[in-house]
């Protein structure tokens, strides 16, 4: 498996161009320009975040649709073609048209494409679910080398410090410790467990079972011999 670090090395910002103070100790580096997502390739950072807003008539607009309208679907797409395969998903899962459902198809393929850029791979992953409890609330390290992850309604992926690592792991839900948390909207990339021990960030969905609280989240990988196969 290709290591991220060989891919596009001409093309990256460095990290010294972007915000001195974003890089912590902790190899996170987050700004507000979607040119920080191509940082993930380099060795010295492990997650990265663009921090962003969408207009708030989008996450209204989500909030207010019943939930067997929001999305639930996986399919392998060329950013090419995406825009066709995700219209005729939407309209499987009822999601009405109109202004509201083309910014989110836009914004879509617009992170579509940032990822295939920076993992150099024509086919991307593309999982769009909605959730009302508690799927992957586990503290985990992705089996992967990287994954975009957006939340687009309700609460945002949670993650931990290096040096909390092994702890949230071994206790889970009785883990006590700091736990950092994304921001609705928010872009990440985190890197997973197949570049190497001990790489990858630990995170995991928030648990929100029992809360009447429900997420839409987009999950986007390279593709992969679990990947559905492309749709004609």
């Amino acid at each position: 498996m290709r290591n991220l670090e060989t891919l596009h090395r001409n093309q990256l910002p460095n990290v010294t161009d972007l915000d001195p103070l974003a890089l912590d100790a902790h190899k996170t580096i987050a700004y507000e320009h979607p040119k920080v997502l191509a940082t993930i390739l380099r060795d010295q950072v492990q997650l990265s975040i663009w921090k962003r807003t969408l207009p708030l008539c989008l996450t209204t607009w989500l909030n207010n649709l019943p939930t067997h309208q929001l999305p639930n679907l996986r399919i392998l797409a060329r950013h090419s073609e995406l825009k066709e395969q995700l219209e005729r998903a939407l309209d499987h899962c009822e999601m009405p048209e109109g202004p509201m459902r083309r910014i989110f198809v836009t914004d879509i393929g617009e992170l579509v494409s940032h990822f295939a850029a920076i993992v150099d791979d024509d086919y991307v992953d593309i999982r769009l679910e909605t959730v009302t409890h508690n799927s992957c609330w586990k503290f985990h390290r992705d089996y992967v080398e990287a994954r975009l992850l957006t939340t687009y309604l309700g609460p945002a992926t949670e993650w931990v410090q290096p040096d909390y690592s092994d702890r949230a792991l071994l206790e889970q839900m009785k883990y006590s410790g700091p736990i950092e948390r994304m921001k609705t909207h928010h872009v990440s990339i985190f890197k997973g467990s197949c570049l190497g021990t001990d790489s990858g960030v630990v995170h995991r969905s928030p648990p929100i079972a029992g809360t009447g609280q429900t997420r839409v989240l987009l999950c986007l990988n390279k593709q992969t011999a679990t990947s559905p196969a492309p749709t004609e």
